[in-house]
């Protein structure tokens, strides 16, 4: 009878310990956690449980958690988020970024820096959304969103983006409204003239579904008036993208005076009105020449964002990690470049349930290495600087999923299963 009591208590206390040991599913241990919403700068442990965040303390105990993680020495910061970059991949050879073979699959190259939540700006329009949806967004562990095309057809390229007659307020607020899951805006690119009329019916679009508005300026000579853009067409929220561009031909106009080599005055009345100055760095939007005074001259992006497709990636801009690096040298505080890709896009694009680790949100996660070494940065000129720190990502958590971890820094490195 003893012996039976015994065995009995024996039961009891080891299902109270595998209870004790599933209380979360990942703990991640020793971080610096860098959380710009919640303000939080300092080394913590995280907690994470059927995808959410669980706790966020300074110390969790491992042996509670089906996986450890050892953070120590790296940066744990929410998900990040590349406002702005093309994902509308398609097997259409002559339809450019939208259903086309220049924009690239998601998850291949989302997870591996540390982005959780893609928007792709402009891949697709209303007439081309349903498409997107069900082959990209429907189909990928990242988090997709869109920016619509004010062009029906979407990103196609040549005249297709240069056709005003298909740029229809209306129809594009519609399919905004009937998505609200999955659109997050309006996109205006590539458009070729003096005319107003493509930014006006992407605002009137805009206003339509309130929801923001992004400027990819596109060229005229002479350009267009940025100021006049800012001041007179754009309304606080709305976006203005590749905004350390430097195009050759005079075809659109720096923010940069290059002439005094100083911010021009109107920039910052502009950014104090709620225009938000994205990086969109892209294959030929970033110039050195362009961000090294601005940001000098106290000029920071509100957000930074790749413009990410098969030419930017295997140019200058590489991915998100590499043009948060090249911020972080040009002396942006490396808490303001967490924040410009984590927090700020997500305030921008309206989904504050987005790049945070509060408690109870999802736990969308990044865990960054900031290596030491030699390392060279360049612009599409070749214009080169040199650097001695560079971001790397070690894991990438997803809804509370390990889903990328480059060195197997997890233990068990896969979660053994739920009996």
């Amino acid at each position: 009878m003893r012996r039976l009591q015994w065995l009995m208590l024996a039961l009891v206390a080891l299902t109270a310990n595998n209870v004790v040991a599933q209380t979360y599913d990942i703990v991640i241990k020793g971080g610096h956690v860098i959380d710009p919403k919640n303000k939080v700068d300092a080394v913590m442990d995280v907690a994470v449980k059927d995808g959410k965040i669980a706790q966020v303390a300074p110390s969790i105990d491992g042996k509670q958690a089906a996986q450890v993680v050892d953070a120590k020495g790296l940066y744990v910061t929410p998900g990040l988020i590349d406002m702005h970059a093309h994902v509308f991949f398609g097997t259409e050879p002559d339809h450019y970024l939208s259903n086309g073979l220049v924009a690239v699959v998601p998850d291949g190259f989302t997870f591996r820096v540390g982005v959780t939540t893609v928007v792709d700006a402009g891949g697709a329009g209303w007439k081309s959304f349903p498409t997107f949806k069900k082959n990209i967004i429907d189909n990928s562990q990242t988090r997709v969103l869109a920016l619509l095309n004010i062009v029906g057809e979407g990103m196609r390229g040549g005249a297709y983006e240069q056709t005003i007659e298909d740029m229809d307020p209306k129809a594009s607020a519609l399919v905004a409204k009937q998505n609200k899951q999955d659109v997050v805006g309006f996109k205006v690119a590539h458009f070729n003239g003096p005319e107003w009329t493509p930014v006006d019916r992407a605002v009137e679009a805009g206003k339509l579904a309130d929801m923001p508005v992004m400027i990819d300026f596109g060229g005229n000579t002479p350009p267009l008036s940025i100021e006049e853009l800012y001041m007179k067409h754009l309304r606080p929220g709305d976006i203005y993208t590749h905004t350390y561009t430097l195009l050759d031909g005079d075809v659109r106009e720096p923010v940069v005076d290059t002439a005094t080599n100083k911010v021009k005055p109107f920039i910052w009345d502009a950014q104090k009105k709620g225009i938000v100055f994205d990086v969109g760095y892209g294959g030929a939007s970033f110039n050195f020449s362009q961000a090294i005074p601005a940001l000098k001259q106290g000029f920071f992006p509100n957000t930074i964002s790749t413009d990410l497709h098969t030419g930017s990636m295997n140019a200058s801009m590489k991915n998100q990690l590499d043009v948060m690096s090249k911020f972080l040298l040009m002396g942006m505080p490396l808490i303001d470049v967490i924040k410009a890709s984590t927090w700020e896009p997500a305030k921008v694009i309206k989904r504050e349930e987005l790049g945070n680790l509060s408690v109870g949100g999802i736990a969308d996660i990044a865990i960054l290495n900031l290596r030491q070494g030699d390392f060279g940065f360049f612009d599409k000129t070749g214009y080169k600087v040199k650097g001695k720190q560079k971001f790397e990502c070690e894991m990438t958590i997803r809804a509370g999923k390990i889903v990328y971890d480059l060195n197997g820094i997890a233990d068990p490195v896969y979660p053994k299963p739920k009996k």
